[in-house]
């Protein structure tokens, strides 16, 4: 069964990777044998991250750039697949949520949750699938929400940011398969994490909801 997910010698790079479901699916996709490069908004975050995965014994590394501008993208992908070798697997994990009503609905909040949770699958794969086009292999896994499917009160921009993940997913697939570049959305239900911590979900729902750490049980 271990040869089944064998990713020895297989490089990833996972936006949001520092904390919560992103810090997990690097410490995963490591323990399987791949190399991982974990992207945060901050360096030492990053760093932190990676050293705490280090020290398991995992090929690790930290990184930290700006996931909202396009050049800052470009040029950080091009450094990585210089110093690191092919990036075979994306995984645009980075997200945050900003919980307002509506009608009250902060216009930075809403740009900030955009960009973040939609403009950075958008740059961070089209720089990364370029290069995979051009090796005719690669996998892109997007981290969505079932938000992209119903929504509730307070949060109807990170809603919107997430249905058009799931779009793009669909998009990127139609175009990246004749590369024969793989991509798939995931989208999550509530688990407990750094994001979630102050979310009123009822007390029936928090009892079903699990940690983390069940994202990885066999």
């Amino acid at each position: 069964m271990q040869n089944l997910f064998d990713l020895t010698g297989k490089r990833a790079l996972i936006t949001g990777g520092s904390q919560g479901i992103g810090y997990l699916l690097a410490g995963g996709l490591g323990r399987h044998g791949a190399g991982i490069i974990v992207s945060a908004t901050t360096t030492e975050n990053a760093e932190r991250a990676a050293e705490q995965l280090r020290a398991e014994g995992l090929d690790e590394q930290g990184v930290s750039f700006d996931i909202t501008q396009g050049a800052k993208v470009s040029r950080t992908i091009e450094q990585l697949e210089q110093q690191q070798g092919p990036i075979d697997i994306l995984i645009n994990n980075a997200g945050i949520q900003r919980r307002h009503p509506l009608l009250t609905f902060p216009e930075a909040d809403w740009d900030e949750i955009i960009n973040v949770n939609q403009k950075e699958v958008f740059l961070t794969s089209q720089q990364v699938a370029k290069r995979m086009v051009t090796r005719r292999r690669g996998k892109i896994i997007n981290i969505g929400s079932m938000q992209s499917e119903l929504a509730r009160p307070n949060i109807t921009p990170y809603a919107a940011a997430k249905g058009a993940v799931k779009m793009l997913t669909r998009g990127m697939c139609a175009e990246l398969a004749p590369y024969n570049i793989q991509v798939n959305g995931i989208a999550l239900g509530y688990f407990k994490t750094e994001m979630t911590t102050t979310l009123s979900i009822g007390s029936f729902i928090s009892a079903r909801t699990p940690g983390a750490g069940a994202i990885l049980r066999n």
